[in-house]
């Protein structure tokens, strides 16, 4: 395997994120997987349940590559990560258009669920190690502007996808032409961040004012990092974070149909459509915005609002939504706005317990949450909807209980944020250039 390509004296790190924004956009079409939904229900005669699979099983591919390819991505480099991202994200939809064109729906599942989901998350950890590496000054705001593209790529995908199916038809052989497109386009974009990304030079590190020593304090290896407490307590919170936000998320357009569907003004397709764009917006803006915000006031205090001020959005919906559409709209794009922020803080969280050293791998482990997080969320919303709907209920009271539930499950998650302390002296690896040792004494 080639070194990680290094970079030359006087390179600027500002050159690192555009590279992990082509990336980061790129995978994010995944929150546009709704636009293909209706045309693959209609041109291959599925049920809605059976069109979210690609979908959920990419989410679950993305937590579940991520962990085990996190110690690959630390040990080959941002370069390498990219490239199997870049490869198995646009075969997935090489693989999907083939599924399309000959109608088998097991291809499209393939594809962009399987090969495509590990895409998502190889390229997901692809360059938050070398972020924070570049900027261990503001570790936050480095990677809030990374991972802001992953929540941002739905806005281009969205219409993008929307206007192919208008020009190609939504029938099985304009979807195909629409995989077969979006397969070529980002390969080619995605291959400007593999050929301009680079790693900060070992000697420069502490030397250079522009990217200071990230080696400083403590350091954890991956494998010690997942017997700790505080990678547990961790886990916890960013599930129950993510748990909370994609619940709203996957039903956006429903919901808030459902919520004002008795009222004098009930609220159009198109108006909901809106409410979707802007719930992608606040996403986007919440892992810019809430991420560098923990750079100033810290990870734990920044997590306490998003568990915090999440449950008590929640509440204001249950008790008051129906009565109030700006006050609807309102609290949701701010649970939106946590659960983005939260995906773009856990890294620097993650640099400020762990240390730097293998946090490309502690982060794809902690992953797995998301993983979970992204079948729980959905499940909870949908099954209780459908289960109230059954027993004769309608409009908010679809989604009171389940309402509940997500304002327990942020308690769980502020309670698990306080639990976190610093790591203790006896897991710390005295340097990096030691840790290699060390890990070899373990694996022995």
């Amino acid at each position: 395997m080639s070194s990680p390509p290094v970079a030359p004296p006087g390179w600027s790190r500002w050159l690192v994120p555009p590279a992990a924004l082509s990336v980061h956009l790129s995978i994010g079409q995944a929150y546009a997987w709704s636009v293909f939904k209706p045309p693959l229900e209609s041109a291959l005669h599925l049920d809605g349940t059976q069109s979210a699979l690609p979908f959920q099983l990419a989410i679950v591919m993305l937590g579940l590559s991520a962990a085990f390819g996190g110690t690959l991505v630390e040990r080959n480099g941002p370069r390498w990560a990219m490239t199997v991202a870049l490869v198995c994200f646009s075969t997935g939809f090489l693989i999907s258009a083939l599924g399309a064109e000959t109608k088998q729906y097991w291809l499209i599942v393939l594809g962009y669920g399987f090969v495509g989901g590990i895409g998502l998350g190889i390229g997901y950890i692809s360059p938050v190690s070398t972020l924070i590496k570049w900027f261990p000054d503001r570790p936050g705001a480095a990677t809030g502007i990374a991972i802001m593209g992953f929540g941002g790529g739905a806005l281009i995908a969205s219409p993008w996808s929307t206007q192919m199916l208008d020009s190609f038809g939504r029938d099985n052989d304009g979807i195909a032409l629409a995989f077969l497109v979006h397969g070529l386009a980002y390969a080619v974009f995605m291959t400007l961040g593999v050929l301009l990304v680079r790693v900060p030079r070992t000697e420069d590190r502490e030397n250079t004012a522009e990217a200071p020593s990230a080696f400083e304090g403590v350091q954890v290896s991956a494998r010690t990092a997942v017997r700790t407490p505080q990678f547990w307590c961790l886990w916890i919170v960013l599930c129950m974070n993510v748990t909370a936000g994609i619940g709203i998320l996957e039903k956006a357009a429903p919901m808030i149909t459902d919520f004002f569907a008795d009222s004098s003004t009930p609220v159009s397709a198109s108006a909901a459509a809106g409410f979707v764009a802007l719930l992608s917006a606040a996403n986007m803006a919440g892992r810019i915005g809430w991420s560098s915000a923990s750079d100033l006031v810290g990870r734990k205090n920044v997590y306490r609002v998003y568990l915090g001020v999440g449950a008590l959005m929640y509440l204001l919906i249950a008790l008051f939504g129906d009565s109030s559409k700006p006050l609807f709209v309102v609290c949701a794009l701010v649970i939106l706005s946590f659960y983005g922020g939260g995906f773009a803080t856990v890294p620097a969280y993650l640099k400020d317990l762990f240390g730097t050293y293998q946090v490309g791998a502690i982060h794809g482990r902690l992953l797995t949450a998301w993983s979970l997080a992204g079948v729980l969320g959905p499940l909870i919303v949908n099954w209780i909807a459908d289960h109230q709907k059954g027993a004769g209920k309608h409009g908010s009271a679809l989604y009171t209980l389940s309402f509940g539930i997500m304002i327990g499950l942020l308690v769980v998650g502020f309670v698990a944020n306080e639990l976190i302390r610093p790591v203790h002296a006896r897991h710390h690896i005295p340097a990096p250039r030691e840790a290699v040792d060390v890990e070899r004494q373990q694996s022995a």
